[in-house]
């Protein structure tokens, strides 16, 4: 058996809200351990010191003070979790700080989060296995082509997707709606098959990913089962052509959002999750549909509309919903209300989350909401950059996993 991904935790406050707990479950469940570094009372104002922030709280100079002695080599570890409660503006600021001060100065992988008392084991479960990942497969998420015949199926919130991949291009895609969870992944892989004109028997090997990738993982024999944010890092950077080098990729779901920033196919630091629905696919899609369009149609409408005309405060869905409602009522042309609405999703990204990681360009977007150009648009205004679209861009967890999955075909 082989040993436990120990993951060095730099944190504040989790012991008195109920939260250690539930972090040290999440990891346990993937098949790694948390420790806290050990360091000298002695090392600990020198290092806040030689960071450069004055902060107040002792426990928030004792997290610098692990977080310099990572980097420094003091202390062994393969990855590191960052957690602070929230509620806490100085720790918002260490721990943003921490995140990008120790992927630049080490190849730890990072992932932090901000906690609330309700934090549980399974919010914190794609977080720790994207670390446990990068820690144990750095070699397979550096395959940079594929081969043999796999394929990949992502079970999302929304849709489920499958992908066929036959030495290094896509052969066959499915796409539908997720109800049942393995009725709908049946329906998009014999889709799939179809397409390629191939049977379940000439597939080599399988990937899933997605919310129902266990599930799904079991009933199809799955060689790889894998969180998203490594599947959609190696999807995206692969689709655009950009497997060296930096890269930001961005994926706006329907129940959250993924802004990852990637270094030669592999994931550094990310961030997962918003505040509410009124910033992810979900809002658009209530958009089309209070607009009387199908959701495909919501992004040529934007582009033909000012989205500065119309005020929009989607940072909750309801709210959001009532925003669309008062501005049809008061006149406002469709055109301008998808546009406020884009607008609205793509600066709220830009604010809870672009913000949390360095952005290196080109930036990828990906998902089905990458189909959205209105939404592709906002997303370049804000960043002031031109957003890249690759093709195949919605099958993304699909495609990443079919990619990493002939890793497993016998002789690979």
């Amino acid at each position: 058996m082989s040993r436990k991904v120990r993951i060095a935790q730099l944190s504040c406050g989790p012991e008195y809200s109920g939260v250690q707990k539930e972090i040290y479950d999440a990891a346990e469940s993937v098949g790694a351990e948390v420790f806290f570094p050990d360091i000298m009372l002695a090392d600990v104002e020198r290092a806040v010191e030689g960071f450069g922030l004055d902060v107040r709280s002792a426990d928030l100079k004792l997290m610098i003070a692990r977080g310099m002695a990572l980097v420094d080599g003091k202390v062994d570890a393969d990855g590191v979790f960052i957690g602070t409660c929230f509620r806490c503006a100085e720790a918002a600021i260490v721990r943003n700080e921490l995140r990008r001060y120790i992927p630049e100065h080490s190849k730890l992988p990072v992932v932090s989060y901000s906690f609330t008392e309700r934090t549980t084991a399974g919010t914190l479960l794609t977080r720790m296995e994207a670390l446990t990942t990068i820690a144990r497969r750095r070699a397979l998420l550096a395959r940079e082509k594929q081969s043999g015949i796999t394929m990949g199926i992502d079970s999302g919130s929304s849709t489920t997707k499958a992908v066929v991949m036959r030495d290094n291009e896509i052969v066959g895609t499915g796409w539908h709606p997720t109800t049942e969870v393995i009725k709908s992944a049946e329906s998009v892989v014999a889709d799939a098959l179809e397409m390629a004109g191939l049977t379940r028997d000439d597939i080599q090997a399988i990937g899933t990913t997605g919310y129902g990738r266990f599930l799904i993982g079991k009933h199809f024999g799955a060689d790889l089962i894998q969180e998203e944010l490594t599947v959609n890092s190696k999807g995206a950077v692969y689709l655009a052509d950009h497997q060296r080098g930096a890269s930001t990729v961005i994926d706006i779901g329907g129940m959250d959002n993924k802004a990852i920033s990637v270094i030669d196919g592999i994931p550094g630091t990310f961030t997962m999750g918003g505040i509410c629905a009124g910033a992810s696919g979900r809002f658009l899609e209530m958009t089309a549909k209070r607009l009387g369009v199908d959701i495909t149609e919501l992004g040529p409408l934007a582009m033909n509309g000012m989205a500065k005309n119309v005020p929009m405060n989607s940072y909750c869905i309801v709210f959001g919903t009532q925003s669309l409602v008062n501005a049809l009522a008061g006149g406002s042309s469709r055109e301008d209300v998808a546009a406020a609405a884009c607008h609205s999703v793509a600066e709220q990204v830009f604010e809870q989350q672009l913000q949390e990681i360095d952005i290196k360009e080109p930036v990828i977007m990906v998902g089905g909401t990458s189909l959205i150009e209105g939404l592709v648009y906002a997303m370049g205004q804000l960043l002031q950059t031109e957003v890249i679209v690759p093709p195949y861009s919605q099958y993304i967890g699909a495609v990443g996993s079919a990619l990493l999955a002939s890793g497993f075909i016998k002789g690979e």
